[in-house]
């Protein structure tokens, strides 16, 4: 069904963002990320304790590619 759309002002897109007037199949942002986390990592609350006696990330990544992004479109 068409969409008719009037003024639009588009202050900011973030980087990861995706901007869409009118009919749309499927939306996607194509962007990816990695994220190394330790114990007690992303805790949200108002009160956290959090006791790690001993804690190791290991960060070594021997693959040069994790998942492709190509071909998403």
């Amino acid at each position: 069904m068409p969409a008719f759309v009037g003024a639009v002002q588009v202050v900011n897109i973030s980087s990861s963002g995706v901007f869409n007037i009118g009919d749309v199949f499927q939306i996607h942002p194509i962007s990816s990320t990695k994220v190394f986390a330790g114990a007690g990592s992303f805790n949200t609350a108002d009160q956290v304790k959090v006791i790690n006696e001993l804690s190791s990330t290991n960060t070594f990544d021997a693959d040069l590619v994790d998942q492709g992004i190509g071909f998403t479109l």
